[in-house]
């Protein structure tokens, strides 16, 4: 555990960043490595069902991890107030959610996935491939949940080296079980799946039994949880606006993927790619941002609020150089990067077109998450709610079927920064109006730190 709310911003952001960034960046590999085998070893029509399963598989988890988000928000906040009997509710009432709701997802995602490809229009050699993989994945929701879960628990609570820890071995064991599956096995494209859902499992189970012998306030014993109705109402109240958030983006995934679909494999494959080296590219500004959310919660719990300012130029500075940096490495190795993935040269060259275009504004993606990660640390995320979902449903989507009707595919690839663009600056209007700082569990700032609140004091 780790306390954000004494020494300097900026180190121990990154302090903390680090190794959720590693983490992170092991946990996408479950992701590459399934696509990198089964794009070289399978074909690219097997990429193709692997890439557009996961906007389904998105779309059926975010509503739950947006609710989530809200407990961690208020473990953060309890953490930095000292108030661990909280703390232990808050973690308890959290697991109880996502083990029921685990089994609603897995239920709900095997008995629609086909429908819903076929709704989308996901062309029909696509579709039995698509649904096998995505079923198979989602047969191990409750270990994902938890293992998310327990992950989010612990960066709530300053800790974010030990889920690095598990996340290495389980990457290894996923790209073991990828290699005896589908390669020495030949299981197809049920075995990416069956790896994915072993390796979570086993990252789950390990990392609890470790968590119960040796961690102080962490215990996973059902016998001992206690659900807490008042903490789970504040969580949802906190967690609904992410949570609506989260699946309106996951059901923009699957518009613009419908939009992608109208032009065939190569285009749906080269998008599953780009997508998979975009997410990686993301990661950085991704764990920033959570990182600073985790910072301002706690400190807004220890009503340290000129600590915030601080933290947010702090991690700006440090992810718009990290954006740089990867948008040139992505740009002048584009090429290589797809190759990684498959052999087909119409795919490579489509994909590459794809980073061309959108890995040139990482800078505007990297300021606009960081900027609403002040939001969320303070528990204000009803804004950045309408915020994201206006840059994705009136800005992005529409723009990408107008574009692509003039530019074709490129077209698409084109409204995605322009939407960067746009949440961005909405974002830090808000920030500048300093309303946020009344949406913590505390209420607003009082006594002396309320002469920290003034807007003489924001960016």
């Amino acid at each position: 555990m780790q306390d954000l709310t004494e020494g300097k911003p900026g180190k121990l952001i990154l302090q903390f960043a680090t190794p959720m960034l590693i983490g992170n960046v092991f946990q996408q590999v479950y992701n590459v490595t399934d696509s990198i085998i089964v794009g070289k070893v399978l074909g690219k029509e097997a990429l193709a069902a692997v890439g557009a399963s996961f906007p389904l598989i998105f779309l059926l988890i975010s509503f739950i991890i947006g609710i989530a988000s809200g407990s961690t928000i208020l473990i953060s906040q309890f953490f930095g107030a000292k108030d661990l009997d909280k703390v232990r509710r808050t973690i308890d009432t959290l697991y109880i959610f996502l083990f029921f709701a685990s089994i609603i997802v897995t239920i709900l995602g095997i008995a629609f996935s086909a429908p819903i490809f076929r709704l989308i229009k996901l062309p029909e050699e696509l579709i039995p491939m698509a649904s096998l993989y995505m079923n198979i994945y989602l047969s191990g929701a409750v270990f994902f949940f938890g293992f998310n879960g327990t992950s989010a628990i612990l960066r709530g609570l300053g800790d974010s080296k030990t889920p690095l820890y598990f996340l290495i071995i389980s990457t290894i064991a996923n790209i073991f079980f990828d290699i005896l599956f589908i390669v020495v096995f030949k299981w197809g494209i049920s075995g990416a799946a069956i790896a994915t859902v072993i390796s979570q499992t086993g990252a789950f189970l390990t990392l609890v039994i470790y968590l119960n012998r040796t961690h102080p306030i962490m215990n996973l014993t059902w016998r001992r949880m206690f659900w807490d109705k008042k903490i789970f109402s504040s969580s949802v109240k906190i967690g609904l606006p992410t949570g609506f958030q989260q699946t309106f983006v996951s059901i923009g995934m699957i518009a613009l993927l419908r939009i992608v679909n109208d032009y065939g494999t190569n285009v749906i494959a080269a998008y599953s790619v780009a997508g998979r080296i975009d997410g990686l590219a993301a990661l950085p500004a991704m764990n920033f941002g959570t990182a600073l959310s985790t910072y301002v919660g706690q400190n807004i719990g220890a009503k340290k609020m000129n600590r915030v300012k601080q933290g947010l130029l702090s991690t700006l500075k440090m992810s718009s150089i990290t954006a740089v940096i990867t948008s040139a490495i992505i740009i002048i190795f584009r090429y290589q990067l797809m190759a990684l993935f498959v052999s087909d040269e119409a795919v490579i060259k489509i994909g590459a077109e794809y980073l061309l275009i959108v890995s040139g504004f990482y800078i505007i993606f990297s300021s606009m998450f960081v900027i609403g990660g002040v939001m969320r640390g303070a528990g204000d995320t009803l804004i950045p709610m309408f915020i994201t979902l206006f840059s994705l449903w009136v800005v992005r989507i529409p723009l990408a079927a107008f574009l692509s009707k003039f530019l074709g595919v490129q077209g698409i690839w084109w409204a995605i920064p322009i939407a960067w663009f746009m949440g961005m600056s909405l974002s830090f209007l808000y920030y500048r109006t300093g309303k946020w700082k009344q949406k913590n569990v505390f209420g607003s700032a009082s006594g002396d730190d309320h002469l920290n609140s003034r807007k003489s004091d924001i960016v």
